[in-house]
């Protein structure tokens, strides 16, 4: 106030972007800390007028490091086409559905022919730490690559019924056809049907520790009216605007 500078221009001035190095060393990648900011200069909150005695309004900007760590994923193709996904990561509020989107995306195929369960040590290889920071981010890659890997060897099936060579053969949402070669095509459903003479089932797996988990920033404006008798703070009104970057999950987030 004695500056005469707007509290989140300042913010804006001074926020960190893409570039910038982090206390802890890490240069950041691209981030949303002012767009954020920007956010909430543009919102209605913070264009109305605070009245009455006792009340107060803070603005404040942050972020989470987010969090990574080993993660395994097992897939399972049945004969009807479904897939069993197992991964190790506990589910704390949408991890299975979210690591099914994800695993589903690669292959093509509806994510309600994924059935994702979480196994205990006994059934899936060791998975760091479930925390909401971390577990879309390493669960998910792990069910990426998985869903890689029955994608290859899907592909490797088709080559055998059609007598060529994988590299003769394309997937694309789902359907596997032959590359210069109209009609011969065959979905993920109907070469699910032939593993048994194809060679046998089929099993997805990964195995990773991933690197890279960008940052969570947020900027929030919220008002407060103190009683001076008790000092009892309450909340009046709260905004936040937050970047989290691709929803993979909408009740996720």
């Amino acid at each position: 106030e004695k500056l005469s500078i707007d509290p989140i221009d300042f913010r804006i001035s001074n926020g960190a972007k893409e570039g910038t190095r982090r206390s802890n060393g890490v240069v950041n990648p691209v981030i949303g800390c002012i767009e954020t900011a920007e956010a909430l200069k543009k919102h209605e909150h913070y264009k109305s007028q605070l009245i009455g005695p006792n009340k107060g309004r803070g603005i404040a900007s942050g972020f989470w490091i987010n969090g990574s760590g080993p993660a395994c994923a097992l897939a399972n193709v049945n004969y009807d086409g479904t897939v069993h996904l197992t991964i190790g990561s506990v589910d704390i509020g949408g991890t299975r559905p979210a690591a099914a989107q994800q695993f589903a995306e690669v292959l093509g195929i509806p994510v309600e022919d994924v059935n994702p369960q979480v196994g205990d040590t006994e059934a899936i290889g060791y998975t760091s730490m479930t925390g909401g920071s971390g577990a879309a981010f390493k669960t998910g890659w792990a069910c990426y690559e998985a869903a890689q890997d029955v994608k290859r060897q899907l592909i490797q099936r088709a080559a055998l019924l059609w007598e060529t060579t994988a590299e003769d053969v394309e997937f694309t949402d789902g359907v596997m056809s032959r590359k210069n070669s109209s009609g011969q095509n065959i979905t993920f459903k109907e070469i699910a049907s032939m593993l048994p003479e194809t060679g046998g089932p089929v099993v997805g797996s990964a195995n990773l520790d991933p690197s890279g988990a960008g940052s969570a920033f947020a900027t929030a404006i919220v008002d407060v009216e103190v009683d001076p008798e008790t000092g009892k703070v309450d909340i009046l009104r709260c905004t936040i605007a937050q970047d989290v970057g691709t929803a993979i999950h909408k009740d996720y987030v």
